[in-house]
């Protein structure tokens, strides 16, 4: 998903001993689509490789009608794509066609560059649909800024779940509680999507230097601390932490092994330069991006 502009996400509650920073999103319409922006923030620009983090939806689109992000470059990141609900066809500059459903994973590592498009998937458009899900990118380790660019797809069956005391738990990418995602990795990575129960508690270990939690819905219990939905709450190094489900829950954790550095963020560029941005920027008006089979437009650069 192309970054659209939204102001920075607000601070507005008070962190608990076990949590370093609470993030409220910042919520824009875009369209008539909903996104809150979790990262980055003024309070935290990144989570262990995680540099950006999109929950968009839960939108209703009537018949005729669905999401269409024209193709758009991206740089020096892999762009994560999971979905609540709803569908999604991802093409790319490599020839790529896939449809992503709910519980499946996009993995798309752009490197030196890379295009794609999103768009609500015909038959989906022709009787109207819903989409909700999240979209993140995963900054690259600087030895691997520059590799070419790939597309890796992993269904719902393929991904870990683990089933326990009023809890169930899909990892994403990473490990946890001594599982791994086939999902590949440039760096040791933690994501996952965890259903709880009413009364069930999540067991969080210190084993990912860094860690976050983002409540999709239902409220949570952290350190004798309740938080609501919609809430980013950054997590302490080092400490055990048990996150406590008040009602019916679903929320995410992701983090992992931290940046080897800081990162420049512009639009859809993430490098460690000015120059590589404004070389970016360059390689997209002259379109050295490569074509995308089956469209005719693209996202111009913003004029900003």
């Amino acid at each position: 998903m192309s970054w659209q502009p939204t102001p920075d996400a607000a601070a507005g509650e008070t962190p608990g001993p076990l949590i370093e920073t609470v993030v409220i999103p910042r919520t824009a319409d875009i369209g008539g689509f909903e996104v809150r922006r979790a990262v980055p923030s003024m309070q935290k620009r990144s989570v262990g490789p995680f540099v950006f983090v999109d929950e968009f939806g839960p939108t209703l689109f009537g018949a005729g009608d669905g999401i269409d992000v024209p193709p758009h470059p991206h740089i020096g990141l892999a762009t994560v794509t999971y979905l609540f609900a709803g569908e999604q066809t991802h093409r790319d500059s490599l020839g790529t066609r896939q449809l992503i459903r709910p519980g499946d994973v996009n993995w798309m590592t752009a490197g030196r560059g890379i295009a794609h498009s999103e768009r609500t998937p015909p038959a989906a458009r022709a009787t109207g649909s819903t989409l909700f899900g999240v979209q993140t990118w995963v900054a690259l380790p600087a030895p691997y800024e520059e590799v070419a660019p790939s597309f890796a797809h992993h269904g719902v069956d393929a991904l870990p779940v683990i089933e326990d005391a009023g809890k169930t738990v899909r990892l994403i990418v990473g490990s946890a509680y001594g599982a791994r995602s086939p999902v590949a990795t440039f760096s040791e990575t933690l994501y996952l999507d965890a259903a709880l129960q009413a009364g069930a508690v999540l067991p969080l270990p210190p084993e990912h230097e860094e860690r976050a939690v983002y409540v999709i819905s239902g409220r949570v219990r952290i350190g004798g601390d309740d938080f609501a939905p919609q809430r980013l709450l950054v997590l302490r190094p080092g400490d055990m932490v048990e996150v406590e489900a008040l009602e019916e829950t679903r929320l995410l954790v992701f983090g992992g092994e931290p940046l080897d550095g800081p990162r420049r963020l512009w639009w859809n560029f993430v490098a460690r330069s000015r120059e590589r941005i404004e070389q970016a920027k360059q390689d997209w008006r002259e379109g050295r991006f490569g074509e995308i089979p089956d469209e005719t437009e693209r996202l111009p650069l913003p004029e900003r």
